[in-house]
């Protein structure tokens, strides 16, 4: 289990690719995921990519700023219809097409994602 913010960055920044593996996989409290969110901001897509995040801190980066952050997170299978109401709509085209890219996500909730403004995203939805 990852204990601290620094010990995350320290297997994430990691030239072993164990340590960067630990950082992909291993959990951590919802104190600490918190804390690197909030003091480490260049690492919150790393947060994303972590298989163990919870539901709960994926809600807190569906609504980033930052794109980068929000693709990663429309892209995880795990997420919860909170987060899909977040992204369905999300002013960035590329978070809709990860979205849509997300093979956890039903053929009928993938309907449900703005796509009126985008062919290209029409076009990405009906090969689905």
């Amino acid at each position: 289990m990852i204990q601290t913010p620094e010990e995350f960055i320290r297997l994430r920044t990691s030239e072993d690719l164990n340590d960067q593996r630990t950082s992909a996989t291993d959990s951590a409290d919802i104190k600490t995921w918190l804390e690197i969110i909030e003091n480490y901001p260049e690492m919150k897509e790393w947060v994303a990519h972590n298989k163990t995040v919870p539901l709960e801190i994926l809600e807190v980066l569906a609504t980033d700023k930052d794109e980068k952050v929000r693709c990663v997170v429309a892209r995880k299978r795990k997420i919860n219809n909170r987060i899909f109401d977040l992204l369905k709509a999300d002013s960035d085209k590329t978070v809709r097409h990860a979205l849509i890219c997300n093979t956890g996500l039903a053929l009928d909730l993938k309907k449900k994602i703005k796509i009126d403004d985008s062919g290209w995203l029409k076009n990405e939805l009906n090969e689905k």
